[in-house]
């Protein structure tokens, strides 16, 4: 279900590639109430996306996945407004999606280089997600969730979100967690596994910072990927991993190696 899109009236379908009749509905909470959705994906224009959004808080969907790139900043702030007030959780957006395999995929990701294992993987970077991925899969050590939170300056989940989920997840055995410049949410999210470590809770964690060598003040990629006023600049989120007890990779191509290295060491 796609919220936002009505291309026709409630009570028409649409022949999927298989041939098979599917329902097209009106609204999401019409959607909804015919189905029992749990969850929706929004791959609406950026113009329209944020009233996609709201639409489907409003039609009280718990899990909401916005894949849109290039939503307003004044937009997404109104939304979050919206959030607050609510039972639904957002994933996104600007980001690829979460998949489990074997279980689910609401998104983007490539299913192909996916395999069941071990590993949770967070992170801001869509295309670094799928490296993590790929990466993983060769060790042999596979995953249990992974999770593209976007890179966009307001959104709904953030790293400590799924950190908590993957911290309190017996399959997930380790964590890989890749962020970027601009903000500090990777600050906050070491925090937050200093404080749960001195209450015992803590997994093998490798990590990874995309960005280092960006230019001050100038976006890199996504819209949050900005130093600005002597913060957010990679060096302060690595040195912020590291107390945290993560083992950061010198590279992105490094990643798989790293985590193996961690579980051994």
């Amino acid at each position: 279900m796609v919220g936002g899109i009505h291309p026709k009236k409630g009570g028409e379908t649409w022949s999927g590639a298989g041939g098979e009749q599917l329902p097209i509905f009106a609204t999401v909470a019409e959607g909804k109430e015919a189905t029992g959705a749990d969850a929706s994906v929004i791959y609406v224009p950026p113009a329209g996306a944020a009233d996609a959004i709201i639409e489907a808080i409003e039609a009280e969907i718990p899990f909401i996945t916005c894949i849109t790139e290039g939503i307003p900043v004044s937009d997404m702030v109104r939304v979050k407004a919206r959030l607050d007030r609510s039972n639904s959780r957002l994933l996104g957006p600007n980001c690829p999606g979460i998949m489990t395999p074997e279980e689910c995929k609401i998104g983007i990701m490539p299913g192909s280089i996916f395999r069941k294992g071990s590993v949770g993987i967070v992170s801001r970077s869509g295309t670094l997600t799928y490296e993590a991925v790929f990466q993983t899969t060769n060790e042999g050590l596979g995953q249990t969730t992974a999770v593209g939170i976007g890179g966009d300056p307001v959104k709904g989940t953030e790293f400590i979100d799924v950190l908590e989920m993957f911290l309190a997840d017996d399959a997930t055995q380790s964590i890989i967690m890749i962020g970027e410049i601009g903000g500090s949410a990777e600050e906050d999210a070491a925090q937050f596994l200093i404080d749960e470590a001195k209450k015992g809770r803590s997994k093998p964690m490798a990590g990874f910072i995309a960005g280092r060598t960006a230019p001050k003040g100038k976006t890199m990629g996504h819209a949050g990927a900005v130093v600005s006023g002597g913060k957010g600049d990679a060096e302060s989120k690595i040195a912020a991993m590291e107390a945290a007890g993560i083992k950061v990779s010198p590279s992105p191509a490094r990643l798989g190696t790293t985590l193996v290295e961690v579980l051994k060491g």
